[in-house]
């Protein structure tokens, strides 16, 4: 039996395994337990790209500081965007024309932080 699992297409392995998976979870009932996992994974998700967004300001705090006042309100309005609609969509998700409004927050806001360090970063 070993041997056929072994030789066996590792696409339809995968496949047979989320199958055993699902019939598990419907036969013994864990659909709640299922639901409370996928809000604490997205709780979890959310810190983590807070943690690692304040790890990289903390590593260039000091350059962000010599910028001129109305730059750095430009790259911090961005990234305030940033966050809270992130948060928004951890919270209330997305649908529909709210999850167009999101991902045009979410590119117009890092394009502008994009662009705002760029001018910053060029000597010339």
């Amino acid at each position: 039996m070993r041997r056929f699992f072994a030789e066996m297409n590792p696409t339809l392995r995968g496949f047979l395994i989320i199958i055993a998976i699902a019939l598990v979870v419907v036969i013994l009932n864990l659909e709640t337990t299922l639901f409370s996992l996928r809000i604490l994974a997205s709780i979890a998700f959310f810190i983590a790209v807070a943690v690692f967004v304040f790890l990289l300001w903390r590593e260039r705090r000091f350059e962000i500081s010599t910028w001129p006042a109305r730059v750095r309100f430009a790259f911090y309005g961005g990234a305030l965007l940033i966050v809270s609609s992130l948060g928004l969509f951890f919270w209330f998700g997305i649908s529909g024309r709210n999850a167009l409004a999101f991902f045009l927050i979410l590119g117009l806001s890092g394009f502008s932080m994009y662009r705002v360090w760029r001018d910053q970063q060029s000597y010339g």
